[in-house]
């Protein structure tokens, strides 16, 4: 009952936040890997086989708790709420945790309830991690190409939100969405050149 769990979407300047929890069947599927080496035909196949045959969970913050909690606040959220998601499916909870990167949501977010282990590059380390890595971000960048047809200034079909030179010259020129994060230096300070310009 080991399961994994990555986010993506913490540097984008719109866009919520994503994260994706997976217990791995047996065998599990081949070809896992850190979503960001693989093409994207292979992170669609890989989707695929991973939701028909393991047990996983998505949690999605939207912008608006993102500039509540800060993005660090905002990823321990959809890390919890992706966790509990899957425990909900299974029925029970799991017995570990382990989370990509240098920290967990243990001690930071009061419904976290899991025994859980940080690991650094845990995306290229450890499958039920690399296969967390490839449902969040499908599953994210499928949401920015749906925003990107109400929203078809900021490129988000190719930039997924991220603070590209594209996005950033829309950003300048249409000012922000409501997709965008606030929070973030370069939103805010586009939000006060369109109050003030």
């Amino acid at each position: 009952m080991i399961v994994g769990v990555d986010e993506a979407g913490r540097g984008p300047l719109a866009g919520p936040v994503v994260a994706a929890a997976v217990l791995l069947c047996r065998p599990r599927p081949a070809g896992l890997d850190d979503s960001k080496k693989l093409s994207a035909e292979k992170r669609a196949l890989l989707e695929e086989r991973i939701q028909r045959r393991c047990a996983w969970g998505i949690g999605v913050v939207e912008v608006e708790a993102i500039d509540r909690l800060n993005i660090f606040g905002a990823t321990m959220l959809a890390m919890t709420l992706a966790v509990d998601q899957l425990c909900a499916a299974l029925g029970r909870d799991c017995c570990q945790v382990l989370v990509d990167g240098n920290l967990t949501p243990v001690g930071r977010r009061t419904e976290w309830r899991w025994p859980a282990r940080a690991i650094v590059g845990g995306d290229a380390l450890e499958p039920a991690i690399s296969a967390a890595s490839i449902l969040a971000k499908e599953h994210r960048d499928r949401l920015m190409r749906a925003a990107a047809a109400d929203h078809p200034h900021y490129g988000w079909d190719r930039n997924k939100g991220y603070g590209t030179p594209d996005h950033l010259a829309a950003l300048r020129a249409h000012g922000p969405s409501p997709l965008h994060r606030r929070s973030f230096a370069p939103v805010a300070q586009a939000d006060l050149f369109s109050c003030t310009g």
